[in-house]
C-alpha cells in the first residue's frame, strides 16, 4: 500500500512539475505603452490576443510626460517587470541597452520593410525597432503641376525640381499661380527651415562620417546643397525675399490651400487641414531634393521616438511571449488595423494603407527601397538658441545684407558655441 502511495504521490508531483514547466514555458507579456491617447486601442488589442492564443498580455499606460520616470520604477520590480517597453532615441539606448535583447533576425525584423528607424547599440545590435513614423517634404499640388504642363513623375532630383519650379514661376502671371508657398521665417513658420530643412546638410553630413550621437561640431560638409534649394523656396515664389520675416506659417499654408502655388515644404501633419481645401486625390509629397548625389534614390525625411524594446532581462518564455505577440500585431487583421488607426504608417510588409495620402506617399517610397531621410536635427544642442542664429542669417541673406557666409557661420560656429553652452 505505501508503494502504491508513493507511486501515485510521484506521478501526481510529476505531472504538477509537467503542467508548471507547460505553464512557464507559455510565457506572459506586460507592455509599458508610451502614448496615452492610445491607450484604449492597445488594451482591446490585448484583451483580443488573449482570447485567441491564452497568453496574458498586461498593458500600462504611463501618463503623458512620465515614461522615463513610470519605467525606471516598474524595471525595478524585476520578475514582475515589464518585457516590452520603450526606447526613444540613441541617448536612451546608452540609457537601457542592459535591458534591451538583441532582435536582429527574429520574425518581427523580418516583417519589417525598413530597418532605418530602428536603433542600434555599441556592437551594432538591433535594440529597439522603430513602428511607426512622421514624415516630412515638399507637398506637392498635382492638379496644379499637371496644369502647368508638368507630372511629379518628371521630378527625380533638384536639376529636375528646379527645372519644373523656374518654369513655372516664370510663367506665374499666365498660369496664376507661382511654384513655391512663402518661405516665412516668422516664428510660426521659420522652423521648417531652420529645423527641418537644416535636417539636409545635418542627414547627409552625418551619414559620411558615421555620426550616431550628438558630435560637439559640424562641418557644414552639405552647406551648398542647403543653398541649393533655398535660393530656390525663395526665387521661385510671389513672395518677397527681403521681407520673409513677416510671412507666417499660416500664409503659405493659405496659399497652397487656396491654388496660389504648387509646391509647400511641410509634414504628415498637414493632411487634416489641406484635404478640406484641396482634394486628397491631387495631394502627394516629393521628397526634399537639394543636389546631393545619390539623391534619385532618397525618401521622405521621417523620424520616430517610438521604439519597441524586448526586455533582455525576461525569463526566455516571456521573451518569446512578447517576441510572438509583436508579431501579431504587425500582421494579423485585428493588429494592423489598431496600428493604421492609431499610428498611421508602419514599416512593415502587412501594414494597411492609411487614410492620410501623404502616409500612403512615405510607404510607398520605403517599398520602393528609397533611403530615409532619418531626423539628423534631433542631435541639435541647445536648438532654440541654434535655430534662431540660423533664421536671423536666413533673413540677412534672403534681403541681400549679408552673404552666404552669415549662414555658414550660424550653422557652424552656431553649433559649436551651442553645444558648448550645454556642456
Amino acid at each position: 500500500m505505501k508503494k502504491l502511495l508513493t507511486v501515485l504521490l510521484a506521478a501526481a508531483l510529476l505531472l504538477g512539475m509537467v503542467s508548471l514547466a507547460s505553464a512557464e514555458e507559455t510565457g506572459k507579456v506586460y507592455y509599458l505603452n508610451f502614448k496615452p491617447e492610445a491607450d484604449q486601442a492597445w488594451q482591446d488589442l490585448a484583451k483580443a490576443y488573449t482570447e485567441q492564443t491564452g497568453v496574458e498580455v498586461k498593458v500600462l499606460t504611463a501618463a503623458s510626460g512620465t515614461y522615463s520616470d513610470t519605467l525606471t520604477a516598474e524595471m525595478e520590480k524585476k520578475d514582475a517587470a515589464p518585457t516590452l517597453f520603450q526606447i526613444g532615441n540613441a541617448e536612451g539606448v546608452v540609457t537601457w541597452g542592459d535591458y534591451a535583447l538583441p532582435l536582429d533576425g527574429t520574425d518581427l525584423i523580418n516583417e519589417m520593410t525598413t530597418a532605418d528607424f530602428n536603433l542600434k547599440n555599441a556592437n551594432g545590435e538591433t535594440v529597439a525597432v522603430g513602428y511607426c513614423y512622421e514624415a516630412y517634404g515638399i507637398i506637392t499640388n498635382k492638379e496644379l503641376l499637371e496644369k502647368a504642363g508638368h507630372s511629379v513623375d518628371e521630378i527625380k532630383d533638384f536639376a529636375s525640381l528646379k527645372a519644373v519650379a523656374d518654369d513655372i514661376h516664370a510663367r506665374a502671371e499666365e498660369l496664376g499661380f507661382d511654384a513655391f508657398t512663402s518661405a516665412g521665417l516668422d516664428g510660426s513658420s521659420s522652423w521648417r527651415f531652420s529645423g527641418h530643412l537644416t535636417n539636409m546638410p545635418l542627414f547627409y553630413e552625418f551619414r559620411d562620417d558615421g555620426i550616431t550621437e550628438q558630435p560637439a561640431t559640424v562641418k557644414g560638409s552639405y552647406l551648398n546643397a542647403y543653398k541649393n534649394i533655398w535660393d530656390l523656396y525663395i526665387t521661385d515664389s510671389a513672395a518677397d525675399p527681403a521681407k520673409l520675416s513677416t510671412y507666417t506659417g499660416g500664409a503659405a499654408e493659405e496659399e497652397f490651400m487656396t491654388g496660389k502655388a504648387v509646391f509647400f515644404q511641410n509634414g504628415t501633419w498637414e493632411y487634416a487641414t489641406l484635404s478640406e481645401a484641396v482634394d486628397p486625390a491631387n495631394l502627394t509629397m516629393l521628397p526634399i531634393y537639394c543636389g546631393v548625389e545619390g539623391e534619385e534614390n532618397a525618401a521622405l525625411c521621417a523620424g520616430t521616438e517610438n521604439c519597441w524594446a524586448v526586455n533582455s532581462q525576461a525569463s526566455e518564455a516571456d521573451q518569446k511571449a512578447t517576441l510572438d505577440f509583436l508579431k501579431w500585431v504587425v500582421t494579423s487583421e485585428e493588429g494592423t488595423k489598431m496600428m493604421a488607426e492609431q499610428f498611421g504608417p508602419i514599416p512593415f510588409k502587412s501594414a494597411k494603407e492609411p487614410e492620410n495620402v501623404f502616409f500612403k506617399v512615405a510607404n510607398e517610397y520605403l517599398a520602393a527601397g528609397k533611403y530615409v531621410v532619418t531626423w539628423a536635427f534631433n542631435f541639435t544642442p541647445d536648438v532654440d538658441n541654434w535655430r534662431a542664429g540660423i533664421v536671423s542669417a536666413l533673413e540677412q541673406y534672403s534681403a541681400g545684407t549679408a552673404d552666404w557666409g552669415e549662414v555658414e557661420y550660424a550653422f557652424v560656429d552656431g553649433w559649436a558655441k551651442c553645444y558648448e553652452a550645454t556642456h
